[in-house]
């Protein structure tokens, strides 16, 4: 292994870790990791099989489905407006 960590020290790096962070954001972290990670291979799959006969060049597919999915993702994290309550 490099630096020589053992099995010793990575005993004592995880029991530090989970003090520091607790178990159960431990667990929520390695969810979202797993799931980040599955996700990018999905799409870089798609990519291999989507690009392997497509050769122009232009990207301008892409460029539009970018940003549509960028404002739609804005959009999604607006919180709604509050209404303003008058008192009489």
């Amino acid at each position: 292994m490099p630096f020589n960590v053992g099995p010793f020290e990575l005993i004592i790096i995880l029991l530090i870790v989970i003090a520091v962070f607790g178990a159960g954001r431990i667990a929520g972290i390695g969810r979202a990791l797993g799931t980040s990670v599955r996700e990018f291979r999905e799409e870089a799959r798609n990519e291999d099989e989507e690009g392997e006969g497509e050769g122009d060049g232009d990207g301008e597919d892409e460029t539009a489905a970018a940003e549509g999915a960028t404002a739609s993702a804005a959009d999604a994290e607006t919180p709604p407006a509050k209404k303003e309550e008058t008192t009489n």
